[in-house]
C-alpha cells in the first residue's frame, strides 16, 4: 500500500516544524496540538447542536454584558480543561470570564506560555446555523518561570504574540494559525478525526473586491468612514470596483473570507460606543497578528493594532483589518 505523504496532519506538521529548530523545547507545538484537540471536541457539539439541549441562552450575562449561550460555556470549559491538563500553558484569559485563570501547579508554573481566547465568537448566530468560531493568541511569559503567571504576562501588546489563530466551524471545520514563519490552514477530516494541512503558507491578496461592515450603523460612523463606504459602492471597473458588501455578523467567518479572497473588515466605533465593541486581547490582536504575517494590515483608525499597550483584559477597540492596498486606501479617509 502506498502512503500519501503529501498531506500532513496538524501533529505531523508541528513536529516537522520543530525539527527545523534543534534547540526548541516543543512546548509551542504541544500547545497548538492541545488547541486542536479542544477544537475537535467543540466541533462535535456544534455539529449536533440542534439535536441536544445545547442551544439557546443560559439566562446569565457575561462580563461583556452579553447573554451567555449554552455552547459558549461548553466551548470555554473545553479550552480551559485541555490547556490546564496539558504541559505548555501557565494560565489563560477568556472572553467569557471576569478575570484571568492561573494554573498554579508545578508543571504549569514552569510553562513558558499563556493563552488568551474567545471560545466561541459569533455565538449569537448559533441558533440559526451560521458559521461561528474560536479565536486565540499565545504569549511568552515575562514573569519568572517556576512561579505562577501574573497579570503582566497577559497585558502585553499584540506584537509580542508568538502565535495566534482561529477555528471556523462552517461547511468544513478549519484551524488556521500563524507564527512569525507564516500562516497555515488545516481542514478537519471527519473520516480520521484529524486536522490536515489544506492551505499552506496563506498570503492575503493585496487587493480584493469585498468589504465587510454593519450598514445598519452607517449614520453612527464618523464622516471619513462614511465617505469611504460610499466610495466602495461608487467605484467603477477601471479602479477595481464596485466592491461587494459581505457581512455575516460572525467575525471569524468575515475575516477568514477576506484573508483567503482579499477584502477589508470594518468594525468602527460609533457615536454611542466610540471606543468600539470588539475585544483587543481576544479578537483584534490575534487577527491583526495573522493578517500582518500574511501580508495584510490592521489598525484602530489611528495606530497599528499590535502596538496598543493594553491596560485591562477586556479592553475594547475599533478595528479595521484586511488587504494591504485596501487598508492604505481607507487610511486616506481618516483625518490626521
Amino acid at each position: 500500500m502506498t502512503i500519501n505523504r503529501r498531506i500532513l496532519t496538524l501533529d505531523e506538521f508541528t513536529i516537522q516544524q520543530l525539527r527545523q529548530f534543534p534547540s526548541a523545547t516543543g512546548e509551542l507545538s504541544s500547545l497548538l496540538r492541545d488547541i486542536g484537540l479542544a477544537a475537535k471536541r467543540i466541533n462535535v457539539e456544534v455539529n449536533k447542536a440542534g439535536l441536544v439541549d445545547i442551544l439557546g441562552d443560559t439566562g446569565s450575562i457575561n462580563v461583556q454584558g452579553e447573554d451567555v449561550k449554552k455552547l459558549d460555556i461548553y466551548a470555554n470549559n473545553q479550552f480551559m480543561g485541555v490547556l490546564k491538563h496539558g504541559i505548555s500553558c501557565a494560565g489563560v484569559g477568556s472572553e467569557e470570564l471576569d478575570d484571568l485563570v492561573v494554573f498554579d501547579d508545578e508543571v504549569s508554573n514552569n510553562s513558558k506560555y499563556v493563552v488568551l481566547f474567545d471560545p466561541l465568537d459569533g455565538s449569537s448566530n448559533i441558533d440559526v446555523n451560521i458559521s461561528i468560531g474560536t479565536i486565540f493568541g499565545v504569549y511568552r511569559r515575562v514573569s519568572e518561570l517556576g512561579k505562577p503567571c501574573t497579570e503582566e504576562d497577559f497585558l502585553q501588546p499584540g506584537v509580542r504574540q508568538v502565535a495566534a489563530g482561529y477555528v471556523v466551524y462552517g461547511s468544513s471545520t478549519m484551524l488556521v494559525y500563524a507564527t512569525r514563519r507564516g500562516v497555515n490552514g488545516f481542514t478537519l477530516d471527519p473520516a480520521i478525526g484529524e486536522f490536515c494541512l489544506s492551505h499552506p503558507d496563506i498570503k492575503c491578496p493585496p487587493s480584493g473586491k469585498l468589504y465587510s461592515v454593519n450598514h445598519g450603523n452607517f449614520f453612527q460612523y464618523e464622516e471619513g468612514l462614511r465617505n469611504y463606504i460610499n466610495a466602495c459602492q461608487r467605484k467603477d471597473k477601471t479602479n477595481g470596483g464596485p466592491y461587494s458588501q459581505r457581512y455575516v455578523g460572525s467575525m471569524v467567518a468575515d475575516v477568514h473570507r477576506n484573508l483567503i479572497k482579499g477584502g477589508i473588515f470594518l468594525y468602527p466605533g460609533t457615536i454611542d460606543k466610540p471606543g468600539g465593541k470588539l475585544r483587543l486581547m481576544y479578537e483584534c490582536n490575534p487577527f491583526a497578528f495573522m493578517l500582518e504575517v500574511a501580508g495584510g494590515k490592521a489598525t484602530d483608525g489611528k495606530q497599528r493594532i499590535l502596538d496598543i499597550q493594553p491596560t485591562e483584559l477586556h479592553q475594547r477597540t475599533p478595528l479595521f483589518i484586511g488587504s494591504k492596498n485596501m487598508m492604505e486606501e481607507l487610511e486616506t479617509y481618516f483625518k490626521p
